[in-house]
């Protein structure tokens, strides 16, 4: 009798390259009603992604993190597939950017009271905050590994 764990593959791709695929034990992200993590036999689902998080354990047990601005996951069978709009790995998500957008959007919610201004802003303080978060839980897992 076969003990092993069963896995899902996992595929994410943003507009025009694969940025992820692999087998993995479970994956969680950031579904538009709140974070959901997929294990293998989960339900057929379709859901929309806000900004941020995925987190991946892939078949050995490693985390892995990306960035996504949004977009669709699809849960059948023992697949998952996440069309993003933008979709980035850790090493790829520029620190010093993030806070340079962070800042503008803070700063534009600050001063503008047009609303169609203020909600770009909501949605680029979202973006930024995303990358930040994923970017300090990669460091945080990998200061957890090296001791």
């Amino acid at each position: 009798m076969d003990k092993t764990p069963p896995l899902l593959q996992v595929d994410i791709i943003d507009v025009g390259r694969l940025i992820y695929s692999g087998p993995c034990q479970r994956i969680t992200a950031p579904a538009a009603w709140g974070e959901v993590c997929i294990l293998p036999r989960h339900a057929p689902l379709l859901t929309a992604l806000q900004p941020g998080e995925i987190r991946l354990q892939n078949s050995t047990g490693e985390e892995r993190f990306f960035y996504v601005s949004g977009g669709f996951m699809e849960v059948k069978d023992s697949a998952v597939s996440i069309l993003a709009d933008q979709a980035l790995r850790t090493s790829e998500i520029d620190q010093q950017r993030a806070e340079e957008a962070r800042e503008e959007a803070e700063q534009v919610l600050r001063e503008t009271h047009l609303l169609e201004d203020r909600d770009i802003a909501k949605l680029q303080l979202a973006k930024a905050i995303a990358q930040l978060r994923v970017l300090e839980h990669y460091r945080h897992i990998k200061g957890f590994k090296q001791i």
